[in-house]
């Protein structure tokens, strides 16, 4: 004769029990971490682009990770120079007008610290130098930004990658530290991307371009991103590349190049890529900022 009164109770405690399941709140997937905004050749949509004004400039709009471009003179210095001719960004053609083409690899570093880097963009920054390796790297410091180095055009310089070895190791920059968090050198040259992972295998590394599929295992043994231009980037290649694990045991990444306006910037946030480089970080920033 007990038995009812306990069914009933058994049964309201049942009922309890599965209101409380059905309406305890489902917890919300973990959002998505946004792309960091990379700003290209420093903040050139503002300032001279691959100077330390760019660099300053990026600090000043609160962005950390500044691309940059390496290339060395005849003399052996290794300078901050997008072109490999130094026409198009300085007073070369004024100050030595009969040594045509002006190619970097012609001039001494003496003679390059000669050239104005900053009028051509504006007067504002008239008399703004290019800067050697080593004063970028300290400017890196003094303004506690990270650096994505791009060895440019490696094969107009035989051993170029040891070369930036040699100088980020004299200024500090291949410490624990700096290795894990505030350096990626990256390069379109495959062999080069590799020289430099046989010389510093603790550095993180990237290659610019856009890998077959079936190939990314190949990159992925000495490439810890791979870095396509934005127009080749599908959401599935994203996530080809990401299921590939680099050299270091963790998945590839995407850094993408180089947009400037925010819904681009938007839509490929959603494709899941990693980074994005832009003339106009801020801009970028605040496009998928809190995504």
């Amino acid at each position: 004769m007990y038995l009812r009164p306990t069914a009933v109770v058994t049964g309201s405690l049942l009922g309890v029990s599965a209101l409380v399941l059905t309406t305890a709140p489902t917890q919300a997937a973990p959002a998505a971490k946004a792309p960091l905004p990379v700003a290209h050749r420093g903040a050139s949509a503002y300032a001279p682009e691959n100077t330390l004004a760019a660099a300053d400039k990026a600090r000043e709009l609160g962005i950390d990770w500044v691309e940059n471009d390496v290339q060395r003179t005849r003399d052996g210095e290794l300078i901050v120079m997008h072109d490999d001719t130094l026409k198009r960004t300085t007073d070369v053609a004024e100050v030595f007008p009969d040594r045509a083409p002006w190619k970097v690899g012609d001039f001494t570093a003496k003679e390059i610290a000669q050239l104005d880097a900053g009028s051509w963009f504006s007067t504002k920054y008239a008399g703004e130098r290019v800067p050697t390796l080593k004063q970028f790297l300290n400017r890196m410091t003094a303004n506690r930004q990270k650096l994505l180095l791009e060895i440019k055009k490696p094969e107009l310089y035989p051993g170029i990658e040891a070369d930036i070895v040699k100088e980020l190791s004299n200024e500090g920059w291949l410490g624990p530290f700096n290795v894990r968090r505030k350096l990626i050198i990256q390069s379109f040259g495959a062999d080069s991307v590799k020289k430099v992972h046989d010389l510093a295998p603790t550095v993180k590394t990237g290659f610019l371009g856009t890998p077959s599929v079936d190939k990314l295992p190949d990159y992925a043994k000495f490439s810890d991103q791979v870095n396509p231009r934005y127009t080749d980037l599908t959401p599935d290649y994203v996530k080809a590349i990401q299921s590939v694990k680099g050299p270091h045991g963790k998945p590839l990444e995407v850094f993408t190049w180089t947009v400037d306006d925010g819904p681009t910037a938007v839509r490929l946030a959603d494709m899941g890529v990693d980074g994005i480089i832009s003339n106009k970080p801020d801009a970028i920033r605040d496009a998928i900022g809190g995504r």
